[in-house]
Parts: structure tokens; sequence; C-alpha cells
């Protein structure tokens, strides 16, 4: 028997990080920027949604309304999802970026959908917070001579279009949103982190203070090699997912051979066959 695979993800860290962030006034910049990022891919779609489920905690104020009821719903410690479907619709904002089994979250939302329901979400993408990765790893190799996992991997866009289709869903899209921030100082970069609960929550992180020696060794990597005109940079990315549950009115692509006029023909050029 193999034996199960170690979570990546610590649900109770994940918990309390969001807790944590709830409480603190910042500035959520990156939640804001994709639930309007969210809202333009709903309004791009000409139908009225009756029944929503909504992936997370309240539905975001740009959400609301493109249904005219929302149930709420979480993915519980055993990344179950408890939602009686089905729904016209379902949206994450960022609710499944902690996720272990990203495949099996996607079949459980795509099975709460009503054949042709619609599903959008938004994560963050592979070179978030890139910079940050690169100093600590500098930082703790010169200090520690080892590398402890200190900031979480993101999915890359190249990867969720394949991810959609394995969890059933039909017409996959998927694309993203780029944005570089720049900080006066690296405290305002640990600010932000927290009000959008992007500590670290792996669950083989280490649990020992950050010590002095490798956080000066982080900082002084981070401002020589990440920085610009004495501001700290950090790139975000968000990633936005659009699937549909398969229905048979839906377009199916064509057969390869079938088409009926060749590429040339459309450019108005001559087709020049191939020399062997």
């Amino acid at each position: 028997m193999t034996a199960a695979r170690p979570p990546l993800f610590d649900f109770v860290a994940g918990q309390n990080a969001r807790a944590r962030a709830a409480r603190l006034d910042g500035d959520r910049f990156l939640t804001q920027a994709a639930a309007e990022g969210l809202a333009d891919r709903l309004a791009a779609v000409t139908r009225k949604f009756e029944h929503g489920l909504w992936i997370g905690d309240a539905v975001a104020p740009e959400i609301a309304p493109f249904a005219a009821h929302w149930t709420g719903a979480a993915f519980d410690e055993r990344e179950i999802l408890a939602a009686e479907g089905p729904f016209d619709v379902a949206v994450s904002l960022l609710s499944l970026q902690w996720i272990n089994d990203l495949p099996g979250a996607l079949v459980q939302i795509r099975r709460a959908l009503k054949p042709d329901g619609l599903f959008v979400a938004a994560l963050l993408g592979g070179a978030t917070l890139s910079e940050l990765r690169d100093a600590f790893a500098h930082a703790e190799s010169a200090t520690r001579g080892g590398v402890s996992p200190r900031v979480a991997p993101f999915a890359d866009v190249r990867d969720l279009g394949g991810l959609l289709q394995r969890g059933g869903f039909a017409l996959p899209v998927s694309d993203v949103e780029r944005l570089t921030v720049r900080y006066g100082e690296f405290s305002a970069l640990v600010r932000d982190l927290r009000s959008h609960a992007l500590t670290n929550v792996m669950a083989m992180r280490s649990r020992r203070p950050l010590r002095r020696d490798t956080l000066a060794a982080l900082l002084a990597h981070y401002a020589e090699h990440h920085a610009q005109d004495g501001k700290l940079l950090a790139r975000f990315e968000t990633l936005y997912l659009t699937g549909w549950s398969p229905h048979e009115s839906q377009q199916k692509p064509l057969k390869p051979g079938s088409a009926k006029s060749s590429l040339a023909a459309a450019l108005g050029t001559d087709e020049q066959p191939l020399k062997g």
C-alpha cells in the first residue's frame, strides 16, 4: 500500500492566519483587485444566475449582484466541501490558495454545479513573492547551512487549464494579471502579507523564531538584488480560472482534419506544399 503523501499546508495555521488578517485594519489590495477581476469575468457572461455558491466567508460586495441567492461554504480540515447544490455558479476568491488536493477540490466544485453551470476563481500564481523566496533561501543557506520552507509554492498559469480539465470542467480558461509593489521598508511588506493571510502556513515550516543574523542576511540580499531606486520590489500574480460544468449544448472542439476551408484561404494567400 502506498503511504499517504504528507500535506503541504497546515489547515489550523491557515485558519489562524485568516483570523488574524480579519482583525487587522490593513489594505487588502490583492483581494480587492481579485474581486474586481472576478466581477469583470462574471459581467462578460450574458446570463442571470439564480443560485450561487460562494466558497469562503462573506460574499464579496463586487460579486453579490451576480446571483439572486448565495450559499456560503468552505473546505473543512478533510478538504470536503459541504454544499448542497446544484448551483448555477460557483465563485472562489483566493479561498483555494492553501488546498492540498486542488484537483480533488475542483472535482467537488464541478459536482456541486448544475449542467452548464459556471465556475470562476482567483488564486495567487507562480511568480508571487519570488523575491522574498530568493532572499530567504540565500539568507538561510549563508547563516544556517540549509533552507527551510518559508514561502509557499504557487500554481503556474500554464498548469491550471489542465487542472480544470482533470476536474471535469469544459471550456477551461486560465489567465494572469501581474503587479509589482514597491516598498520603502521590509516591515511594510510583512504587514501587507499578514493583512492578506499570506504568512507561512506550510506543514513543514520551522517553528523556531527567525534568527537575527538570518534576518540581516535576508535584508541585505533583498536590498542588493531586488530593489530599484531604494525601494524593495515584490511581485504578485493573480491567476483567474473559468470553467463550465459539461452540458450537451456547449460548443465542442472540431476534430482534426474536419475544417472545410484552409488557413491559407482565410488569410488570402496561396497554399504551398512542403518540399520533401
